[in-house]
Order: structure tokens, then C-alpha cells, then sequence
């Protein structure tokens, strides 16, 4: 699916915190996982999972019918998720830079128990699995292919703005917290109509 240019575009930290403070806001939907958004997240949002929006975009779209932002960690994820409702024909926006840029502009957020991102745990895991195939290489024969399959899996992820290790690390219970389920997400999304 293509997004309708006219109908996706982006909007800069600063032009929306001009917005805010003037009382003209858009609905703010950050797509991260629950347990980023509890870590970190600008107030007045709305957490909606991209997982959650992917299953659940009919239901979602009846709750929003105004103009949209789109947040996450760094813009990768509100892309994706602006191209799961660009048929909507909604006003959708992403913020550029997602929540780093947010933050970078000393911008205010709301903050909870400091956890960590989605993109650190993936560091983490397919380093340490590189490190230890590539020192299994040493006695067990093949073993260092392991992470040749890790390192050609990140290429991927890069090349396609995507990452399945994410996404299997986003469904772990330290990443989700309490059970994300939709009912949560549209009264979530009526209370700040």
C-alpha cells in the first residue's frame, strides 16, 4: 500500500509543542509498547501498540476522527503504523525524530520506571548471540554461522525499516506490562476525545 503524500506528512518537535501550548492539539498516538510508553511519553497521549493497531485498525478508526499524530521511539514505528491507516483518510503526521527528537528539545514528557527501549534489547541480544556463536566457533565447527544469520537479519531490518527481533522482544512480559487489550485502547482513546 502506498500513503497518500498529501494525506501523511511529518511535524517537527517544536511546531508541536507550538500546537500544544495552544490549545490547538492533535490526537497524540504513540504506537510504542506499554512498557515504553509507562518509561516515557508525552502527555496527553494515547498508547495504541502497533501490534494492537495493526489487528484491531476498525474498530480504532471509529475512535478517531480528527487530526492525528503519530509517535515512537525514533519515527520508524508511526511510519508503519501510518501506513497500516492512511486509507482512512485521516490527517495523519508523524513526529520526526519520534520521542528522541521530542526529548532533545527539552520538550516536556511524562516519566515512569525507567526501562529499556526496544532498540537496546535488540542490541543486547543479537550481540551477545554473535559474541557467543562466534566463540562456540572456536570448538564446534559452524557455530559461527549463527551470527552471520543475526548480522544478515540486521542488514534486513535496516534495508527495510523493520525488525522481527524487535517485534518478538515487544511481546515479551517486560516489554507489555499489563495486558494490552483493545477495550483498554478505545476507552483510553474516549477519555481523551
Amino acid at each position: 500500500m502506498t500513503i497518500d503524500a498529501s494525506r501523511t506528512a511529518g511535524i517537527t518537535p517544536a511546531a508541536l509543542q507550538q500546537l500544544i501550548e495552544d490549545g490547538r492539539g492533535p490526537r497524540l498516538l504513540d504506537v510504542r509498547t506499554p512498557g515504553e510508553f509507562r518509561t516515557v511519553h508525552i502527555a496527553g497521549a494515547s498508547n495504541v501498540p502497533l501490534d494492537i493497531l495493526r489487528e484491531h485498525r476498525a474498530k480504532l478508526l471509529n475512535h478517531l476522527n480528527e487530526d492525528v499524530v503519530l509517535i515512537c521511539r525514533s519515527g520508524a514505528r508511526a511510519a508503519q503504523a501510518a501506513r497500516v491507516i492512511a486509507e482512512a483518510g485521516l490527517p495523519l503526521r508523524v513526529l520526526h525524530g519520534g520521542l528522541m527528537a521530542w526529548e532533545a528539545t527539552g520538550a516536556p514528557v511524562n516519566r515512569g520506571t525507567e526501562r529499556w527501549d526496544l532498540e537496546r534489547q535488540v542490541r543486547l541480544v543479537a550481540g551477545s548471540v554473535v559474541l557467543v556463536s562466534g566463540l562456540a566457533g572456536l570448538v564446534v565447527p559452524g557455530a559461527h554461522l549463527i551470527g552471520t544469520a543475526i548480522g544478515a537479519g540486521l542488514a534486513f531490518a535496516a534495508l527495510s525499516n523493520t525488525c522481527a527481533m524487535g517485534m518478538l522482544l515487544s511481546k515479551l512480559p517486560y516489554n507489555r506490562g499489563p495486558r494490552t487489550d483493545i477495550g483498554t485502547v478505545i476507552a483510553s482513546l474516549r477519555d481523551r476525545a
